[in-house]
């Protein structure tokens, strides 16, 4: 009895800017201009299959996940590696941040999955990245939990998605029609949140009104975004745009992201920190970054994040990366 073994991980990722592009009817055409930060914490997937009947039983070992997004994964993935349905599988998951929070963790979960699964069966790496990051975007779209997470994942570090879409599609699996870039440098950050859970994406990205007032106010931060180069230059920029964008698109005043803020703020002002908190879209959560990125090696995040937990947050210190 033949059993294979793989793991796969992915990082998070936390959406600052964004549009919503999602009136093609084709998937892999719909997705999101925006700008963010791909994050190193995210979720862990181990795959074991016996060789046998096809069958799935899927185990969260940390957080509290969904079965039906890895699921679907499973499904789509087989529907192009044959191999899948000869195992029986085991999936033990791993979730490092927790879900409905802004930190794109469905997009993580998935890629996570589709490549522990191609790894157990010996599927080239490139070639299992891309149908990774092409079943995820499907996934994505399914369930309406995302739009642009799985083509920023796939820049890594500081992104900007240039073009909506998936990053990779076809029989192929060539590039596009998603196209992303990203910069990196070695950034902490803290990841600040609540334990009552967020809005699903999807009660925003599905909702005519809310779509209109989000694409309004992201186009127009991106026209300014995606000009010129992108690299560490423009990091300042980002977070200036990032605040505009979330004022007025409106997120700010909605669920209480305000007072969130505001109650953070007032933390970090009885530090010495020369940070700044940005709210993670669409969670009801924020990100502490550096406002200087250049000095930010000499940052002590020990003591705010005593005062933020003391105060009722749950935080994660954790690094902007390029993840693949």
């Amino acid at each position: 009895m033949t059993v294979v073994m793989g793991r796969g991980e992915c990082g998070s990722h936390v959406t600052l800017v964004f549009t919503v592009s999602d009136d093609d009817d084709e998937i892999i055409n719909q997705g999101s201009l925006g700008a963010g930060l791909c994050l190193e914490r995210g979720v862990e997937t181990i795959a074991r299959g016996v060789e046998g009947e096809y069958d799935i039983e899927i185990k969260f070992i940390e957080g509290n996940g969904k079965n039906n997004l890895y699921l679907r994964t499973l499904e789509l993935l087989s529907e192009e590696i044959a191999g899948v349905r000869e195992y029986s599988w085991d999936l033990a998951v791993k979730l490092k941040l927790p879900l409905s929070q802004g930190f794109g963790m469905s997009a993580s979960g998935a890629i996570s999955a589709a490549m522990a699964l191609q790894r157990a069966l010996g599927e080239p790496h490139e070639e299992s990245l891309r149908r990774a990051f092409s079943i995820a975007h499907r996934v994505e779209r399914e369930f309406s939990t995302g739009l642009g997470d799985v083509t920023a994942l796939a820049a890594g570090g500081v992104e900007r998605r240039i073009s909506p879409g998936a990053p990779f599609s076809g029989d192929l699996l060539n590039r596009g029609p998603g196209a992303s870039e990203g910069w990196t440098k070695k950034i902490e950050v803290i990841l600040v949140w609540k334990e009552d859970s967020g809005k699903h994406t999807s009660s925003y990205i599905d909702d005519d009104m809310w779509k209109e007032s989000i694409s309004s106010a992201g186009i127009k931060q991106m026209k300014c975004l995606l000009s010129g180069k992108w690299n560490e230059d423009r990091w300042e920029e980002l977070l200036e745009r990032s605040e505009i964008f979330v004022d007025e698109s409106g997120l700010l005043q909605d669920s209480l992201r305000l007072e969130l803020l505001k109650e953070v703020e007032k933390i970090i002002m009885q530090s010495d920190l020369n940070v700044k908190p940005l709210l993670c879209l669409l969670g009801k959560s924020l990100v502490i970054v550096p406002k200087n990125i250049k000095n930010s090696n000499n940052l002590d995040y020990n003591a705010l994040i005593d005062s933020l937990q003391d105060a009722g947050f749950d935080t994660v210190k954790t690094n902007v990366a390029k993840l693949f």
